[in-house]
């Protein structure tokens, strides 16, 4: 395919992502395909539209979701979400050792998995110093699980037959990335999906204490960044909860958001290349896959068990 060819078909792409003629899950089952098979033509304005998208899309879906549902999630997932974050910090930390990952790139994809995926790692890699390769490596491994865990996780609540909340619990504690999050919980449930966001987005708070400890052990002065957008979320949710006037304008934006999710997904989905798995490698990838793996393990049994529910 020609150069014009590959652009006309990505722009294609996201105009269908973006008019909901696809779900979140094939949007970015779809843009994996286009990464392995085809050179990005807009590698960089990708990576940065996503993030900006992603922020832009949370905010929106926060017009659809109740202030009351969103304080009861986010305070009776606080407490584990915190053991969550800690155990897996030091779990990652252990696993980076005994595989003998580089170390700045181990810290990365614990601190990656540990709480919100791609966010985290961006925020944390420049108070450690982190280099290109580190930083290749560190997303490269926790977007290539975050595609697995949107893809696997709806196959295997549903299998398991998990109720609308433990799933969204489940989801915000087990998925690296708030987008995996939110498009697997939106595909599980509504319900679902306003627990799954606002666990989630309770978890990401957290990368503000783990880079205030870092850049003080690294003694950085590198400025930290906040994210805000999780304010404009719940913003969005108070005025959904009792400005009831603009309830049409207000389920427009959440449509809005879950569109700009699904674009979201793909965009994410394109930056999996060949030459990403390959910078990645096995020790670290295998890092990342056992974390996770005990991450997710050991979350579900705690929900099924009813140690931890919302």
């Amino acid at each position: 395919m020609t150069p014009i060819g590959v652009k006309r078909l990505f722009l294609l792409s996201i105009i269908v992502a973006a008019g909901g003629l696809i779900s979140p899950a094939v949007a970015l089952a779809a843009g994996i395909a286009f990464g392995l098979l085809l050179p990005h033509p807009f590698a960089a304005e990708s990576r940065d539209l996503s993030r900006v998208l992603l922020q832009a899309s949370v905010v929106a879906l926060g017009f659809g979701m109740n202030l009351h549902q969103v304080v009861h999630a986010g305070a009776s997932g606080f407490i584990y979400t915190a053991i969550s974050i800690i155990s897996a910090i030091l779990l990652g930390s252990l696993l980076g050792r005994l595989l003998s990952v580089q170390p700045k790139a181990a810290f990365l994809i614990t601190c990656g998995t540990a709480i919100c995926g791609g966010s985290a790692i961006a925020a944390i890699a420049p108070i450690t110093r982190a280099g290109d390769e580190d930083m290749a490596v560190s997303l490269g491994t926790v977007f290539t699980l975050n595609a697995v865990a949107l893809l696997a996780f709806p196959a295997i609540g549903f299998a398991l037959h998990l109720t609308q909340p433990q799933f969204g619990l489940w989801a915000a504690l087990a998925i690296h990335d708030t987008s995996s999050v939110v498009g697997a919980a939106a595909h599980y449930g509504p319900q679902a999906l306003t627990i799954g966001t606002t666990v989630k987005l309770a978890r990401a708070l957290w990368i503000v204490p783990l880079a205030l400890v870092t850049a003080a052990i690294a003694k950085s002065s590198t400025r930290i960044q906040w994210p805000w957008f999780i304010l404009y979320f719940c913003l969005a949710a108070v005025a959904n909860t009792y400005v009831h006037a603009l309830a049409p304008a207000f389920a427009a934006f959440a449509k809005l958001g879950r569109s700009g999710l699904t674009v979201t997904l793909f965009l994410i989905g394109t930056g999996i290349s060949k030459d990403t798995l390959r910078k990645v490698g096995v020790r670290p990838m295998l890092q990342g896959v056992v974390l996770w793996i005990i991450v997710a393990t050991l979350s579900l049994w705690a929900i099924r068990s009813g140690l931890i529910s919302i």
